[in-house]
């Protein structure tokens, strides 16, 4: 579940883009982002503003850019000299360029097994000063190896890959930072897609991106773990909204898209989020860390939702083709991870039982999970929850039955973020507690920013449409640009101690073993000690 989680906020996250053209074969990322200073002009950007300008906002933003800038040198301790001291002081300030400033990035295979990244950023004479000093002072301390005048900036030649850094001054107003090998190209080239025409009269999306998520992945082993496919999005202003538009393109076509079969007995209204999502059978199959709990066949459809008030109330279910014997293969293989087991040494152990085509869990404080079958005319299913749903409500409304009827929809996903938002956080609290990750301390920077903004965000829909066989194109309509269970996770990874790595685990604390009990009667050599008090639950 988490993996899903971190997939959905980062399939949603990843930043956004798509000319309207192929990109180049080489190309292996493109990012334009107009700049905090454009964006929050733009007419369409009042969700934007009091989403991201707000002081707690400000104080969140600077805390992840003083992590930020230590993050070089975290990165490349092994190769920096002893005693150069780890660059935030000249990284600091151009972080604020970062988001202030309109810049452009590039990453291009040069053919030789080393890419070449570049940076275009548009800056003033007394900004662009600041980063050829700053840049050059923090490179000559860690490389130990004097940079060289070139026109309009300087280069620093390494002995080993990347062993060419180049700073200049591109226009009058731009400044493109390159590395790479021996020959720097990307240079001479970043700011084509964005003519000089277009950047003055202001293009209208905020932010833009071509990524190839797997050539990247096979580069960085971190992202390979998301198992993303090329990815196209946009991102721009408009009718109050942030909308997010683009495509995935698949490596293999995605199989025919079976009809949807939905629980009409467990799903009622009022929901507070609903999401539907078929075709991904397969994909769940290549994914190793979801094996090891998959039931044969995977099942290739899933519905979840929310009601409203208890916080617990969050569902699941997926069609199967025989309920009984799905069930039977999950306790299989989710039992020997239970049962007498706790992940949290601080509570009692979980129980787990299959009972009566049913499996709960006891030992867990709150709330009581569950997964049962359902046997009803749309098919046969497997069903849970985090706590017990109320009473069938209203059936599910005309409009949602409209929306599943849309052809090719392969994902719909709608929300009442601000409602969520308030429900979500005691739920995902709670599941971080059992499993022994840091909770988000609602006194932190991102825990008061994620308060600050929850009631000003309105309904979010995403839909996801198949466009072609290996193409899936998406859409959101949000004033946030972000659903509830997004917010929470970008929260909670700024909030992580290693940032921008997301390790949000705890130390594991290992319980001292009661000693042996004796039948013996206490003497004056043994004397009888009371009983330890009471803990009550945490």
């Amino acid at each position: 579940m988490n993996k899903l989680l971190t997939i959905s906020f980062w399939a949603v996250m990843a930043v956004a883009a798509a000319a309207q053209a192929a990109p180049p074969p080489d190309l292996m990322a493109r990012i334009h982002f107009a700049g905090a200073g454009r964006i929050s002009a733009d007419a369409n950007a009042t969700a934007f503003t009091n989403e991201f300008c707000s002081a707690e906002a400000r104080a969140l933003e600077s805390q992840t850019l003083d992590k930020l800038s230590r993050a070089p040198a975290a990165w490349f301790r092994s190769k920096i000299p002893p005693g150069a001291g780890d660059g935030a002081t000249q990284l600091r300030p151009l972080l604020d360029d970062l988001l202030k400033s309109e810049w452009v990035f590039e990453m291009r295979d040069a053919g030789h097994g080393s890419p070449e990244y570049a940076l275009a950023i548009r800056l003033n004479d007394q900004r662009a000063q600041l980063w050829q000093k700053n840049l050059q002072n923090l490179l000559e301390s860690w490389t130990k190896i004097s940079a060289q005048k070139v026109p309009g900036g300087w280069e620093l030649r390494k002995h080993e890959p990347p062993n060419l850094l180049r700073f200049t001054r591109a226009t009058a107003d731009w400044v493109v930072v390159d590395c790479g090998q021996d020959q720097l190209t990307l240079a001479d080239n970043i700011l084509g897609p964005f003519s000089q025409t277009k950047m003055a009269t202001g293009e209208s999306n905020w932010l833009t991106a071509d990524l190839d998520w797997p050539r990247l992945g096979r580069l960085f082993p971190a992202l390979a773990r998301f198992d993303f496919p090329k990815l196209e999005l946009q991102c721009l202003g408009r009718d109050g909204n942030l909308r997010l538009n683009g495509r995935f393109i698949l490596a293999r076509p995605l199989p025919a898209l079976e009809s949807w079969r939905v629980s009409t007995n467990a799903i009622h209204q009022p929901f507070t989020s609903f999401t539907a999502v078929r075709g991904i059978g397969p994909w769940l199959m290549r994914q190793s860390w979801a094996q090891r709990y998959e039931i044969q066949p995977p099942p290739n459809q899933f519905f979840f939702w929310a009601l409203p008030q208890i916080p617990f109330q969050t569902f699941a279910a997926a069609p199967v083709p025989d309920a009984n014997a799905a069930l039977a293969q999950l306790d299989a293989k989710l039992s020997p991870g239970f049962n007498n087991k706790s992940p949290n040494p601080s509570l009692p152990p979980m129980a787990m039982e299959l009972t009566n085509n049913e499996i709960t869990w006891h030992g867990i404080p709150f709330f009581a999970p569950f997964v049962q079958t359902l046997h009803e005319p749309a098919g046969e299913f497997l069903y849970g929850g985090f706590f017990p749903n109320t009473p069938r409500g209203r059936p599910l409304p005309p409009e949602l039955w409209q929306q599943l009827h849309t052809p090719n929809l392969v994902y719909y996903h709608w929300e009442i973020t601000a409602e969520r938002l308030k429900e979500l956080p005691e739920l995902t609290q709670l599941m971080l507690m059992i499993t022994r990750h840091k909770q988000l301390d609602v006194n932190s920077p991102a825990g008061k920013w994620l308060n600050r903004i929850g009631p000003s965000l309105g309904n979010s829909v995403t839909e996801i449409l198949q466009s072609a066989p290996n193409e899936l194109t998406f859409t959101r309509k949000s004033p946030g640009g972000l659903t509830a269970l997004e917010l929470i996770a970008l929260a909670n990874w700024l909030e992580a101690t290693n940032f921008p790595g997301c390790d949000l685990s705890l130390p594991f604390i290992h319980r001292r073993r009661p000693p042996p009990r004796t039948t013996n009667p206490p003497t004056a050599q043994t004397p009888m000690t009371p009983p330890p008090a009471h803990r009550p639950p945490p």
